[in-house]
């Protein structure tokens, strides 16, 4: 699933295409992925709305209209992407909602799996207004980390995964947080001491500033908006890199289930 970087790539790939275009048709091939309403009714409420601002919160992409707000969420495989009225492209096998903007081109939703979400709501906090900080926001400061974790007593990955904790860390920017902070992803929150939160806290802005940096991890389905792939898959540490030398202590990855999640770690270095 696409994380905070590959979703912030998205976004910065998307901005300078779509603000300041207003929505002229649209139509759902797949109506489960609407939230909440009738695809007639979310297709002709967006019709005439115009794109405001866009934005990411979490793993959501946030549409600022002229009324209300577009969220979409990718979830496993989708795509979006704008391409000319009647030219084709790759990711159109999977087609699932199309968006035609007044500039003649179209907003195009593409998920091979139907996992993807689509709301149009009066307000977005309605969809994210439980989410938890932005980990790269200057709100997210080590000491707003250190309070959050004190209250915190399960095991650190699955922590990391839960949205209203922190919000936009998925399994691949978890597992490499981990590692980078040399903590072992079993070990329960309330047994972190003050030196290994700092380092977590650390290594989970410098993970994600880096999967910004290379554009997001396309290990499956994720690709820029551009359709071209991101380059982070080349810098893992430990991510599906199971049975490999730890490129630390040239101990063997190793990959186990925590939380129900394939996690990849150091079982010498990450303790």
């Amino acid at each position: 699933m696409p994380e905070l970087p590959e979703v912030e790539t998205v976004v910065r790939g998307l901005r300078d295409e779509v603000v300041g275009r207003r929505f002229t048709h649209v139509s759902c091939h797949w109506p489960p992925q609407i939230v909440g309403l009738s695809p007639e009714a979310f297709a002709s409420r967006l019709v005439g709305r115009c794109v405001e601002a866009l934005n990411r919160r979490g793993k959501f992409i946030v549409f600022d209209l002229s009324e209300g707000a577009l969220l979409i969420h990718l979830k496993m495989t989708g795509r979006l992407y704008v391409a000319a009225r009647g030219e084709r492209e790759e990711a159109d096998r999977w087609l699932r909602a199309v968006f035609e903007m007044d500039d003649g081109r179209e907003l195009r939703f593409s998920d091979l799996r139907k996992f993807g979400r689509l709301y149009l709501v009066s307000q977005a906090s309605q969809v994210i207004g439980g989410l938890g900080p932005e980990p790269l926001s200057d709100d997210f400061t080590l000491d707003e980390f250190l309070a959050r974790l004190a209250r915190r007593r399960g095991m650190i990955k699955p922590l990391l995964l839960n949205q209203r904790f922190i919000a936009g860390i998925g399994n691949i920017y978890a597992d490499e947080a981990l590692w980078l902070a040399r903590i072992d992803p079993r070990r329960r929150a309330d047994t972190l001491k003050p030196h290994e939160a700092e380092r977590l806290y650390h290594a989970i802005r410098t993970v994600l500033e880096d999967g910004i940096r290379y554009e997001g991890a396309s290990v499956n389905w994720y690709r820029k908006a551009d359709g071209a792939t991101g380059s982070y898959q080349d810098h893992f540490n430990v991510y599906r890199r199971a049975g490999q030398p730890c490129s630390r202590c040239g101990a063997s990855i190793h990959k186990i289930r925590v939380g129900q999640r394939g996690t990849h770690f150091c079982p010498t270095c990450q303790v």
